[in-house]
């Protein structure tokens, strides 16, 4: 193993013992490590590498080419498994791998998840780790009409980077995933906008809609939540570095 950790070192990789540690314990012997090595050292996500992430608690089957989960989305995952009760419909809208949903369900055994993306290499990788309900489409034409009203909790991670900042991105997301979970247009709230002018034909009643963004965004995002007629908040985490803006729909009181 010592030949993989000066090779990965040589490739600028930070904690190079650790990552060949890994890369060892995928490996079945010499030669694939080898191959494996060289994989990262060409830049290469760790995650994609190996097959897997291990996220929130669950562990993450990935495909080359499929968005990683970040740590930060531990938010995320955090409000929405404490809002969603057994039996909720929640849906995990630009799954990617279907972490977030696979993730929330860990916590929330008992809900109903529904899983959907635009990638078809992503959708493949979600039903690798989610056993049903995971459908390709353009947000929410990719789901069944059934739904339409019934959404407790949906998630939506969209890519929220503005274009501009593609190119300052490490490389291992500008160059190994795909620009489609990365790019969310000249403010990065092109998709998130589309989301949540949407969500509202499709959640419950004091259902919630949930997306990542950055602190810059906030304004912007409580904007376009309110003008689609939802109750808008932000949460956030300083430890995570995250922030997550929420989207709720009124409750209708009959007089």
């Amino acid at each position: 193993m010592a030949e993989a950790i000066v090779r990965l070192r040589a490739a600028g990789c930070v904690f190079a013992e650790d990552e060949a540690t890994v890369l060892a314990g995928t490996a079945a012997d010499g030669t694939e490590l080898a191959a494996l090595v060289g994989r990262r050292a060409l830049g290469e996500p760790l995650e994609q590498v190996v097959g897997y992430a291990d996220f929130c608690g669950v562990r993450v089957r990935l495909r080359p080419g499929v968005f990683v989960p970040r740590v930060r989305s531990e938010l995320l995952v955090r409000v929405a498994a404490d809002t969603a009760g057994p039996g909720d419909v929640v849906v995990d809208l630009c799954c990617g791998s279907g972490a977030l949903g696979l993730a929330v369900r860990h916590r929330q055994p008992a809900i109903d998840l529904y899983a959907a993306d635009l990638d078809p290499v992503a959708v493949a990788c979600a039903r690798d780790n989610l056993d049903s309900h995971v459908y390709q489409g353009d947000l929410f034409d990719a789901l069944p009409t059934s739904l339409r009203g019934r959404i407790a909790v949906l998630l939506a991670n969209v890519p929220y980077v503005a274009t501009r900042h593609i190119s300052l991105l490490p490389a291992e997301a500008r160059d190994h995933e795909p620009h489609t979970a990365l790019d969310g247009g000249a403010d990065g709230l092109d998709v998130f906008r589309a989301v949540i002018a949407g969500a509202a034909d499709w959640l419950a009643p004091g259902g919630i809609v949930l997306s990542e963004i950055t602190e810059a965004q906030a304004g912007a995002a409580a904007a376009a939540i309110r003008a689609a007629g939802l109750d808008a908040e932000l949460r956030s985490d300083e430890d995570l570095e995250a922030s997550v803006a929420l989207g709720r729909k009124l409750v209708t009181r009959l007089r």
